[in-house]
């Protein structure tokens, strides 16, 4: 199947006491979940898949996912942000731009 948009979740975990944050760790399992059940409920005209997805490497700015083919990384995700994600994002092509990693970086420096 040909997905309009794809949804890659970071839901990698990293030996206790490791260096680097985990995402899977923090409620990487969970956001998964969270966006397959609240696009099946909001049964979209287009058609997207939430996944699990291995390590996006900005593990400091976790939980971590990017919606292809827009190729835009959201950092620092939590539960509640999946609704405005799925509304703003995937329905109306708005660009989260509190969580996108560009605009989060730049806070940081």
């Amino acid at each position: 199947m040909i997905y309009d948009k794809h949804i890659f979740i970071c839901t990698n975990e990293r030996a206790q006491g490791a260096a680097r944050k985990s995402c899977g760790e923090t409620h990487g399992l969970e956001l998964v979940d969270a966006f397959r059940k609240k696009l099946k409920e909001r049964n979209l005209p287009i058609k997207i898949r939430a996944q699990k997805s291995g390590c996006l490497d900005i593990c400091d700015f976790g939980p971590t996912l990017v919606i292809y083919p827009d190729a835009v990384f959201y950092v620092g995700v939590q539960l509640d942000d999946v609704d405005e994600i799925i509304e703003q994002h995937l329905m109306n092509n708005k660009i989260v731009e509190r969580l996108k990693l560009e605009n989060v970086r730049a806070q940081k420096k």
